[in-house]
């Protein structure tokens, strides 16, 4: 098969992607628009359907998607499910060709990363964990941060399709769980920033400035960040908290970086806090709005208009 050629991939390779959610539709599509041929499946039909529509073909069960391709792509929500589609009967690993490409992209645990790796060099078949950073505007602008952890000749194979769903590809390592160790770090900051800003914003309204001002000054401060310019501008200015990366989502990964940090022996005494909180956040209805709503939870505690 041509995939098995050190190097780049082919376009005669056929692809599969299982998970078409907010950021495994905009990444397939934007596969299929550079030429490949993606067999999907994702248990939401609407999802399906939509990738149809961009010209995919949509099949009934992730099994038959690993029989027909030649390198297998995943984008899951969690750790559980990822495990399920890899490793059950009808999963990936009982029937993917001998010798195909297994792509990541979801946020699991490192060890499971680490259990899918070496289960599928039992199997003759090749992994490579390579989490992704920068949401749903990165997932549709082919803008995304891939970090990559597996084999070099394994990354060479999956280079050419990295380079068309990301912009900044980092190969970290011949550790399948690598990419997913700094993805967990980097999510850990994220929680970090998202309730400085919400915090940072309602204190500023509470005492008479406008979130706009507040915002110039400290966007040419050394209180800018990137998360502030994305939960500000693209979420909060817009009253609108449609999922780009969830609070749910953010919990599920701060969850995990507080597991690796207790497995390293590094208290983490603000990131023990944010799962708290965060948690909280999520009981008080905002667990599926975008987590630029943590700003929200904070305004309903305070009695304070919206902006």
């Amino acid at each position: 098969m041509n995939f098995q050629v050190r190097g780049r991939s082919t376009m005669t390779e056929k692809l599969g992607f299982i998970g078409l959610g907010n950021m495994g539709l905009p990444m397939s599509v934007n596969l299929l628009k550079a030429g490949y041929k993606v067999y999907g499946f994702d248990t939401n039909s609407q999802a399906v359907e939509q990738f149809k529509k961009e010209g995919g073909v949509g099949l009934p069960t992730a099994k038959e998607v690993a029989e027909q391709s030649d390198i297998i792509m995943t984008s899951l929500p969690t750790p559980q499910v990822v495990e399920q589609v890899y490793k059950a009967e009808q999963g990936i690993m009982h029937h993917a060709k001998k010798g195909s490409l297994l792509i990541d992209f979801s946020t699991v645990n490192p060890e499971l990363n680490d259990s899918l790796h070496k289960e599928a060099q039992s199997l003759g078949l090749r992994y490579l964990g390579a989490p992704v950073s920068g949401g749903v505007i990165g997932a549709i602008h082919a803008t995304l941060t891939i970090m990559v952890g597996g084999e070099e000749e394994n990354y060479q194979a999956g280079s050419e399709i990295f380079r068309i769903v990301g912009k900044n590809i980092f190969h970290l390592g011949t550790s399948p769980s690598v990419g997913t160790r700094i993805k967990l770090l980097n999510n850990l900051m994220i929680g970090f920033y998202t309730e400085a800003v919400a915090e940072t914003i309602v204190l500023g309204e509470k005492m008479g400035i406008h979130a706009d001002t507040l915002y110039e000054v400290l966007s040419n401060s050394y209180g800018q960040s990137r998360i502030y310019e994305r939960n500000y501008l693209e979420y909060m200015k817009n009253d609108n908290y449609q999922p780009g990366f969830s609070t749910n989502l953010l919990l599920k990964d701060l969850k995990l970086a507080q597991d690796m940090a207790e497995e390293a022996g590094v208290p983490l005494r603000i990131g023990e806090k944010l799962v708290n909180l965060y948690r909280d956040i999520s009981q008080q209805g905002y667990g599926e709005h975008d987590m630029s709503a943590t700003y929200l939870s904070l305004k309903e505690q305070c009695k304070i208009e919206q902006i």
